[in-house]
C-alpha cells in the first residue's frame, strides 16, 4: 500500500502532492498526425514507469503507447521467441517516431544471443521508420530466481551501447544510473523509491525516471519541450494497484 502522499523528484527537488483523483488510462495517448510518438518496450518494471510516462507525454502533446508486458517483454531469453512473432506487427502498427527499449530482467542469453537480439530490435524498428533507444534497466535485489543471471543481466548494457555505437545514429544508448544509482536502493530522501520486492519502482522512484528521461529524449522529438512536473505528477497514477511493496 502507498501511505504517502507526495512525491519527491529527486532531480529537481520539487514536492508534488500525488492527489486523490482516479488513476487514469496510460496505455495510449493518441497523436495527431504530425505529432511526435513515442513507444515503450519492457517488461513489468517498465510497465509501472509507462504510468506517469504516459501522464508527461500527453501534457507535453507527444504521443504515447505502451507495449510493456509484465513476466515478459523481453527481445533475448525465455519465452522471447512468441515475443517476436507479434512484436514487429506491433511496432510497425504503432507508427512510432522513437521506440524506448528498458532493457529488462529476462534478457537472458550469451553475449552473441544479446547482440542479435538487440540488432534485430535496431532492424525492426528502423524498418518502421523510428529511431531506438535502449536505456538500462534499474539495478535489483537478486533473489534466488534471478541468482544465476546476474551475470547475463550485467553485460546487457555494454551490448546494448555497442549496438547503439554502431547503428550510425539509428540508435541511442542511455544509461540510467543517475536515476537508480549502481546498486538496489528501496529508499531515497526518507521515501520509498523501489519496490521491497528487490525489483520494481514505487511512484517516486517513477517520477524520477521520467523527469530524467524526458530530458534525454529532448534532442530525438522534433520540437518537444519536457512539460513541468506539476502538469503530470498530480493526475492520479500514483495510485495505481501495479505499484506495490511503497
Amino acid at each position: 500500500m502507498i501511505k504517502t502522499r507526495s512525491l519527491v523528484i529527486g532531480l529537481t527537488g520539487l514536492l508534488l502532492a500525488t492527489g486523490a483523483c482516479s488513476a487514469q488510462s496510460t496505455t495510449s495517448t493518441p497523436a495527431a498526425a504530425n505529432q511526435s510518438k513515442v513507444v515503450l518496450l519492457g517488461d513489468s518494471v517498465a510497465v509501472g514507469q509507462s504510468l506517469p510516462l504516459a501522464a508527461a507525454f500527453k501534457a507535453g502533446n507527444v504521443g504515447y503507447q505502451s507495449l510493456a508486458a509484465a513476466g515478459g517483454g523481453n527481445v533475448v531469453g525465455p519465452a522471447a521467441d512468441q515475443q517476436w512473432t507479434t512484436l514487429p506487427g506491433e511496432i510497425t502498427g504503432a507508427r512510432p517516431t522513437v521506440v524506448v527499449y528498458q532493457i529488462t530482467t529476462y534478457d537472458w542469453g550469451t553475449q552473441a544471443e544479446q547482440q542479435a537480439a538487440y540488432e534485430k530490435l535496431l532492424n525492426t524498428v528502423t524498418g518502421a521508420g523510428a529511431k531506438l533507444v535502449f536505456v538500462t534497466m534499474p539495478p535489483i535485489k537478486a533473489d534466488d530466481f534471478y541468482q544465476s543471471h546476474m551475470e547475463e543481466l550485467g553485460r546487457t548494457s555494454a551490448v546494448a551501447a555497442a549496438v547503439a555505437a554502431g547503428s550510425a545514429g539509428k540508435a541511442t544508448f542511455l544509461d540510467a544510473t543517475a536515476v537508480w544509482g549502481n546498486t538496489y536502493q528501496q529508499t531515497k530522501d526518507g521515501k520509498a523509491d523501489r519496490s521491497a520486492d528487490g525489483i520494481h519502482t514505487c511512484p517516486q522512484g517513477a517520477a524520477r525516471f521520467t523527469q530524467w528521461l524526458l530530458t534525454e529524449l529532448k534532442t530525438l522529438l522534433p520540437g518537444f519541450t519536457p512539460p513541468a512536473p506539476e502538469t503530470w505528477a498530480n493526475t492520479g497514477w500514483s495510485a495505481d494497484a501495479r505499484f506495490k511493496g511503497c
